[in-house]
């Protein structure tokens, strides 16, 4: 049976849930991730990918900008990165170099995969929708990347700041 509680006690119930990364360059040439959990597939003909960033972000200002972002699918080995990149701005610090991450040149948009994980998604901005208190970037994938070891397991928010792997079988 279900019975009527807040919204936010029914969405904690949500996890887990998937992280992501998204990565674009800013308007001094850096290029700038954030981790995010909004993200999904809206179309497969032709490939759209959407995520949803904050009105108070930096990255809302640097995908604008660039006008393309890459989505990364980070590993269960990334979860300090991931942390790092949801919980630092970009405004005030170089999140790719204080992470150490590996990455590698995009091969279509002027952009970085994060070498390690899962899986990216070159995507070109064809539009956006503000919702509420976040705008939803829709991207075309123009470019699809995989890591080689496919045993490296996907990266998910089990809430309350945890965050875990799940491994494909």
């Amino acid at each position: 049976m279900q019975v009527p509680v807040a919204y936010e006690q029914a969405m904690a119930r949500k996890y887990p849930e998937q992280v992501a990364i998204a990565i674009a360059r800013d308007a001094q040439g850096k290029y700038n991730p954030i981790t995010l959990g909004w993200t999904m597939i809206t179309s497969h003909e032709p490939p759209l990918m959407a995520i949803s960033i904050g009105h108070t972000r930096y990255s809302l200002e640097v995908i604008r900008h660039a006008r393309e972002f890459v989505v990364s699918f980070p590993t269960s080995a990334m979860a300090s990165e991931a942390l790092l990149y949801g919980t630092k701005s970009g405004r005030d610090l170089d999140k790719l170099a204080a992470s150490g991450a590996k990455t590698q040149s995009a091969g279509v948009i002027d952009g970085v995969l994060l070498t390690d994980a899962v899986a990216n998604f070159e995507c070109k901005l064809v539009s956006e929708l503000e919702t509420g208190d976040h705008v939803l970037f829709v991207g075309q994938v123009v470019a699809a990347h995989m890591n080689e070891d496919r045993t490296a397991g996907r990266l998910y928010s089990l809430g309350d700041d945890r965050l875990g792997g799940v491994t494909p079988d």
